[in-house]
């Protein structure tokens, strides 16, 4: 009997080495590299053609002028924002990976996409029985009967039912539990994760069937796994969200079918995820409240405008050392400015504690945000109110520069139509000539900033 070849794979990366050792050399992880037994498949598991296997494998050359392209079949889902995420809805035969915290919402998610579409789906479970599915669609309240559920983490099993019924979505919960009997290896290991995708590749392409894939993450918040297997989808999704907050968003990593930078945002609620057409209205809703170190920014994530609430608190050290805490605000980035204040204007704070907030539990990387972030601080600083009519929209440049940001006429028009009176963006900023209701006042430095506000 012949001997087996082993290989050594590092579990976060999907490095290969011919010997364990401690730490791998490509993502310098430690304790991450396992034995796995290699084993090359002589079949595949997904087949439904009458061709052999090298006449399906066989490569055919065409020259470019003589493909015909036409534009890709979608489903349209109920669900408007992950049809915004997708770029209209799910490509027929595209493979879309789903990763998030555990916990977060990706099985309710997309049980309530199975029950909602008035088509054939199969929701392939690995982690849950059929009655703990069943206990949770009965939260969610929606019924479909062409909704069909299989708890089995067998891929050749997976393809015989898959065969009987003829599904035309398919979810996996989730990729990490799949195992194919070609690979002699645990189920969630380099070589089965691999595998497995590379057969729902397959049968999604052949099929033109969608397939939706759940995949866990690590505790960096990095997709566990092989990195390669975001490589090989054609769509990563990452479902984010803080389980003390009711607010969940889905953002676009990777899409082949449609733009990069949109979201969808959603509510968690006892029956499901409810979706969040205004979430505008949502984020600032307590902004009336008359309170120092409170400022409105006119942020943009995708193609759609937000108005987010910041939240600032000064105050002395009460130890040696000041403390610098942001929740979802790039800390450097508040370093940053904080350092401009007092370089460009003169306001002492490196003896004072500086938090910041941004409300609903979200996550900005918009330097649009700026200059609320900076009204805010000293709005706490000086505990003096600012007014609940007036938002910013603007960067702020190392010399105290006020710098413009991109698309601020949309800016404009979502304040516009939200109700405020005022919003302070860059001189240096070219906009059309279109009427608004709302006051445009243009900034050049953070001094005029400050004499407007503080004056």
């Amino acid at each position: 009997m012949a001997k087996a070849k082993t290989i050594y794979y590092c579990q976060n990366c999907g490095a290969q080495y011919a010997k364990w050792q401690g730490q791998c050399t490509s993502c310098k992880s430690w304790n991450t590299i396992v034995e796995e037994v290699v084993s090359k498949p002589k079949e595949r598991v997904w087949s439904d053609s009458n061709l052999s296997l090298e006449q399906q494998l066989k490569p055919k050359v065409s020259r470019i002028n003589d493909i015909s392209y036409e534009d890709e079949e979608r489903v349209v889902t109920p669900d408007l924002e992950l049809n915004r995420v997708l770029g209209g809805g799910i490509v027929k035969g595209s493979l879309i990976l789903l990763g998030g915290e555990p916990g977060i919402g990706k099985s309710t998610l997309l049980l309530q996409l199975c029950l909602q579409l008035q088509l054939s789906s199969l929701y392939v479970s690995g982690e849950e029985s059929s009655k703990q599915i069943k206990m949770r669609a009965q939260r969610i309240e929606k019924t479909n009967e062409n909704c069909f559920i299989l708890s089995d983490i067998s891929t050749q099993n997976i393809f015989n039912q898959i065969k009987k019924i003829k599904p035309e979505l398919v979810i996996i919960d989730s990729i990490q539990t799949l195992r194919t009997d070609l690979i002699e290896s645990v189920p969630g290991s380099i070589s089965q994760i691999r595998a497995c995708t590379a057969e729902l590749i397959t049968f999604a392409k052949e099929t033109h069937t969608p397939v939706i894939l759940v995949g866990h993450i690590n505790k960096e918040g990095h997709l566990a796994g092989p990195k390669i297997l975001e490589h090989m989808v054609d769509t990563v999704l990452q479902f984010e969200g803080d389980q003390n907050f009711l607010y969940r968003i889905v953002r676009v990593k990777k899409n082949r079918f449609g733009p990069t930078h949109e979201l969808g945002i959603y509510e968690m609620k006892s029956n499901g995820l409810k979706q969040i057409l205004n979430p505008s209205k949502i984020l600032i809703s307590n902004h009336n409240h008359h309170l120092s170190g409170t400022s409105i920014a006119a942020s943009i994530e995708g193609v759609r405008p937000l108005m987010v609430e910041i939240q600032a608190l000064v105050s002395s050290a009460v130890y040696g050392t000041p403390q610098r805490s942001s929740t979802g605000y790039n800390a450097k980035r508040l370093n940053m400015i904080l350092a401009v204040l007092e370089k460009r204007a003169g306001f002492k704070l490196g003896a004072k504690d500086v938090f910041l907030n941004i409300t609903g539990g979200i996550s900005i990387d918009d330097p649009a945000i700026d200059l609320a972030v900076v009204a805010a601080i000293l709005s706490s600083s000086h505990d003096i109110i600012l007014e609940n009519n007036n938002c910013f929209a603007a960067e702020v440049g190392l010399a105290g520069e006020i710098r413009p940001v991109p698309r601020l006429e949309q800016r404009i028009s979502e304040a516009d139509k939200l109700g405020f009176e005022k919003i302070f963006i860059s001189k240096f900023t070219k906009i059309s000539t279109k009427p608004y209701n709302i006051e445009i006042i243009k900034l050049s430095s953070v001094s005029d900033l400050i004499e407007h506000l503080f004056n």
